[in-house]
């Protein structure tokens, strides 16, 4: 049985469901115009639902035979995240089926009878517009089944080793300080700047100190966009792990004394009855 990180797969399975959103906008967005323009505008997608669904594929493959197997419910998750790849598939199908209903300018075969030009591209685009249209829609709905399939996928692992702490992997004590700025980070965002007294600002405003800041990182409790400037600012997010030491750590209600009660005095060199 191999040992994978399980929070790295919540944090891959949760990016990948974005994708998959984020694809299903666009295809959502795209006109059933019949011609070139739409062979333009299909063909890139095509391509990067096939590379969604390779991403899935080597998902399903790392926690196919890890420990995760071993937890209570993960068979569950496992067929979720199967049906990503059924769905992206599908929707990967549809767009192709729009390619070829799609009809294109081209010349006919020599010999053919004389045909008014105008009036068979007006028939031929009249004919694909509700099959291309119905591609389209049906596209679309695989590609937000993959998405939500995704998402399941990551909140079941994660409920699974929350559920489970035999089958948890060993995450950081966090002191009070560092689970109050972990909680802080995960209520609202933070961002960091390179230049700036208090030079992690969270989303109330209110400056995070460095140190269990640095505790966080190093621990990969939380991510940091570095595909952005520190100058102007990187915005910061919990990771997985993060989220599950939150889950898991989170301190209870202290106990208060009934009110109006008062505690029971010691006496001098007895014990409290």
């Amino acid at each position: 049985m191999r040992q994978i990180d399980l929070p790295a797969q919540i944090n891959h399975l949760r990016k990948l469901g974005a994708d998959f959103a984020a694809l299903h906008t666009t295809v959502t967005a795209l006109n059933a115009h019949p011609g070139s323009e739409m062979l333009q505008q299909v063909g890139p997608k095509i391509l990067a639902i096939h590379e969604l669904v390779g991403r899935a594929l080597v998902r399903l493959s790392v926690l196919d035979g890890s420990q995760y197997t071993a937890v209570p419910g993960s068979r569950s998750s496992l067929e979720t995240l199967s049906e990503v790849i059924a769905s992206g598939s599908l929707a990967a199908s549809q767009l192709a089926r729009a390619v070829a209903d799609n009809p294109l300018e081209a010349a006919a075969i020599t010999g053919s009878p004389p045909v008014d030009d105008a009036a068979v591209h007006q028939a031929r685009h009249a004919e694909a517009r509700p099959l291309l249209a119905k591609s389209l829609t049906t596209a679309a709905h695989h590609l937000d089944l993959c998405a939500t399939c995704c998402r399941y996928t990551a909140a079941g692992i994660a409920r699974d080793l929350k559920d489970h702490p035999e089958h948890r992997p060993s995450l950081p004590q966090l002191t009070n300080a560092q689970y109050t700025a972990l909680d802080k980070i995960a209520q609202g965002g933070a961002r960091r700047y390179e230049r700036r007294s208090g030079s992690v600002m969270a989303g109330d405003g209110s400056s995070i100190h460095a140190t269990p800041f640095a505790v966080l990182e190093k621990h990969r409790l939380i991510r940091i966009d570095t595909q952005h400037s520190a100058i102007a600012g990187q915005d910061v997010t919990v990771t997985a792990a993060g989220k599950l030491v939150l889950d898991t750590q989170r301190p209870g209600p202290t106990p208060s004394a009934s009110p109006g009660k008062a505690p029971a005095p010691s006496k001098p060199g007895g014990r409290r009855r």
